[in-house]
């Protein structure tokens, strides 16, 4: 079946039914029943989750396509795991770049490192560099999929396996979502996945370098994420309507 020509009310019964055959079958079968629904688009941010999804994409060689949002802020690790990861996979990831006219009216306004200063400067710098870009990655999409999962944060601890995301009139996958992070370290592991090193540096979630810290004991995995912020619900608006991620007390996925 594919999901082409369904309607949103359509789109949203069909995740509750996909939600529960999802929980029935292993990774390798959730993507290729993706991969079956229409064309799937995977965005992955090269961390240890993503890797794992792009490692089982590649070696299950399922019609999904690759891809990766290069903010031109990331860390050079992140950069060089792109590479390594086509080759390690055989896979080729869609590199969406921010549009450069945009980057330089934020810089006008703001300043280069101008998310600093506030929440909108902030939110107004991940809409140019990850959410315009997203919405190019996931033109012509019927389904897409990420590497969220539940226990990365209280915020996500709700987060199905399969969704209706009406903003983006699409439905959205979240494969990993009742993984463990000591199943995932067990994937890398059995797998040979090559992940980025900043991991072992006490980064368990990485994103834009001037965005992103190493955690300390006890935090959670995504607390090294906009640490500057006082709201322990901060999302940049890629898996939250931008609008809700931009208030301070707004729940989010």
């Amino acid at each position: 079946m594919t999901m082409q020509d369904a309607s949103g009310p359509r789109l949203a019964e069909i995740a509750v039914t996909l939600d529960a055959r999802f929980g029935t079958l292993d990774l390798p079968g959730r993507l290729a029943l993706s991969s079956e629904l229409g064309r799937a688009v995977f965005t992955t941010s090269l961390g240890i989750e993503d890797q794992v999804v792009a490692a089982a994409i590649g070696m299950e060689r399922l019609d999904i396509k690759v891809t990766t949002l290069e903010t031109g802020r990331l860390f050079p690790e992140t950069l060089a795991l792109i590479d390594e990861t086509e080759d390690r996979f055989g896979l080729s990831i869609r590199r969406c770049h921010p549009d450069q006219a945009d980057i330089d009216a934020y810089v006008a306004r703001y300043g280069l490192n101008g998310f600093y200063e506030s929440v909108e400067a902030r939110h107004a710098c991940c809409h140019v560099r990850k959410l315009k870009p997203l919405a190019r990655a996931l033109e012509g999409a019927t389904v897409w999929v990420t590497g969220l999962r539940r226990s990365q944060s209280g915020t996500r601890a709700s987060t199905p396996f399969v969704e209706y995301d009406a903003e983006r009139g699409l439905l959205k996958v979240n494969p990993l979502a009742d993984w463990s992070l000591d199943e995932i370290n067990a994937y890398v592991d059995e797998h040979a996945v090559p992940i980025n090193p900043l991991h072992k540096r006490g980064y368990p979630s990485i994103g834009c370098e001037p965005c992103t810290r190493a955690i300390k004991p006890g935090e959670s995995e995504r607390a090294g994420r906009w640490w500057w912020e006082n709201d322990e619900k901060r999302e940049c608006g890629l898996h939250v309507p931008e609008a809700a991620a931009s208030l301070p007390n707004s729940s989010s996925l």
